[in-house]
């Protein structure tokens, strides 16, 4: 019986599996809530297209809040969904990005150099392609607009080839993306924020640090993570630093591994099991015999403290941002009003430089860098990926949609320039959509061509 449970506990605490079946769910996740979020955008075109379109509007700017002795603090719909329901998706960005540093493919700098680069080129080029357009004008502070990627509708169009595309792809597009992710977020931290109150950043700061403490010292009392959590999300928010970056900020100091290690674990289990066979364990026999009971707690404990707090978070957290926060995000911020101008407003710079930094800019960008990367020698390109494939990919890139949205919201001012702004992401989003697709399932081996991938020598992957 040992033997049986030391195979079965080594499987479950073998990194690379663990990494596998986590990137599995994440990707099967994302598949999923990309028609969701397509379904929201919709609806929300659609609306703000309606007879009923002021009653959209109007909603978007009911206020509401609560009030705390002398503090008032309200905020619109549409501010409680970007300044706080959006921290809750940074917070999942952030727990994503550590867990690529810590264990997957962006977790030491030969895994990482191919899709860091590619993200790196799918930023620089959007963004100087913007400012062509946008240079010295009215619209030059939304150069950030084109630098995002859409994680969720770019999996999503992919899964639509299902087994015609090799793993290796997937994964290195969703490292690329999480790699996009972590620029956009320094990009809106740095250049987005434009007055700062220090005080309260103090604040903010000393709530995460007891946060980080409690967490080292393994206390688990829920009424105290909700009251730092608040705490530091509320400070930051009136720092002048966009709020979400507390979401991030708490990602941070969240262990991506495992607090106890593989021998003390195995013992334990040993130990508990060994109990547990011992006796006349039963479906009710722990209610009477304390011993048992106790022997269940220690192997449940042991279980709880070898799964990373990072991983278990994320697994709760990312299916509610997913399927609810991403959605709300889609359904009041992708209302845009299509009018007899709308050519007027596709035209404009702000709105052409984002289509163009987009469709062009990401392809140009992340096929260029990806190319100098394993040119210089310094990365290898994943097995059974073709040039023309990293090609398609960078057209999927240039779906930017949720980050690009709510960069608009950072970066304008003016009802305007939101309107060309957000015109523009959904035009392009729309053409890297379909041209990736079209690109990828041209260049792809037809279904009846597939080989198995996993017969594919594994020397030439971008994690050697």
């Amino acid at each position: 019986m040992t033997n049986a449970i030391d195979q079965e506990i080594t499987t479950i605490v073998t990194p690379r599996k663990g990494v596998g079946r986590a990137f599995q769910e994440f990707f099967e996740t994302e598949v999923a809530g990309s028609s969701i979020l397509l379904v929201c955008a919709v609806i929300a075109l659609v609306w703000a297209n309606s007879p009923w379109a002021d009653i959209y509007f109007e909603l978007l700017h009911v206020e509401f809040g609560f009030i705390i002795g002398p503090l008032h603090y309200e905020l619109t719909v549409h501010e409680w969904v970007n300044d706080g329901l959006m921290a809750f998706f940074f917070l999942v960005v952030g727990l994503e990005v550590k867990r690529e540093l810590v264990v997957g493919e962006l977790s030491s700098p030969r895994r990482a150099i191919l899709p860091v680069t590619a993200a790196l080129g799918g930023m620089i080029i959007p963004a100087a392609v913007y400012l062509i357009f946008n240079f010295n004008g009215e619209g030059a502070r939304g150069w950030g607009v084109p630098m995002a990627t859409d994680i969720a509708f770019a999996l999503g169009v992919l899964a639509l080839l299902g087994k015609r595309v090799p793993p290796a792809l997937k994964v290195f597009i969703t490292a690329l993306a999480i790699a996009d992710d972590l620029g956009a977020i320094a990009v809106l931290a740095i250049f987005y924020t434009e007055q700062i109150i220090w005080i309260d950043v103090i604040i903010s700061l000393i709530f995460l640090a007891i946060l980080y403490g409690l967490v080292r010292l393994d206390i688990r009392r829920i009424e105290f993570f909700v009251v730092l959590v608040v705490g530091a999300w509320a400070a930051m928010l009136l720092s002048g630093i966009h709020a979400t970056v507390a979401g991030i900020l708490l990602a941070m100091i969240i262990p991506a591994r495992a607090g106890i290690k593989r021998k003390e674990f195995l013992a334990t289990g040993y130990e508990k099991l060994d109990e547990l066979a011992g006796g006349d364990l039963t479906t009710d026999s722990m209610i009477h015999d304390p011993q048992q009971m106790k022997a269940i707690m220690g192997l449940h404990e042991a279980s709880r403290r070898l799964r990373p707090p990072g991983l278990t978070l994320e697994h709760y957290l990312h299916p509610v941002v997913v399927f609810f926060i991403l959605p709300l995000f889609a359904l009041t911020n992708a209302g845009v009003r299509i009018t007899d101008g709308f050519f007027d407003t596709l035209l404009s710079p702000v709105a052409l430089g984002i289509v163009f930094g987009l469709v062009i800019g990401k392809q140009i960008g992340v096929t260029l860098f990806s190319w100098l990367a394993i040119r210089s020698g310094y990365a290898n390109m994943p097995a059974g990926v073709s040039w023309g494939q990293i090609y398609g990919v960078g057209w999927l890139t240039g779906i930017g949609f949720t980050m690009s949205l709510f960069i608009t919201d950072l970066a304008f001012d003016d009802p305007i320039l939101i309107n060309q702004a957000k015109v523009g992401i959904l035009v392009a989003s729309l053409v890297s959509g379909v041209g990736g697709y079209l690109v990828l399932r041209r260049l792809l081996p037809a279904a009846e061509d597939v080989v198995s991938w996993r017969k594919l020598p594994q020397k030439q992957t971008a994690g050697d």
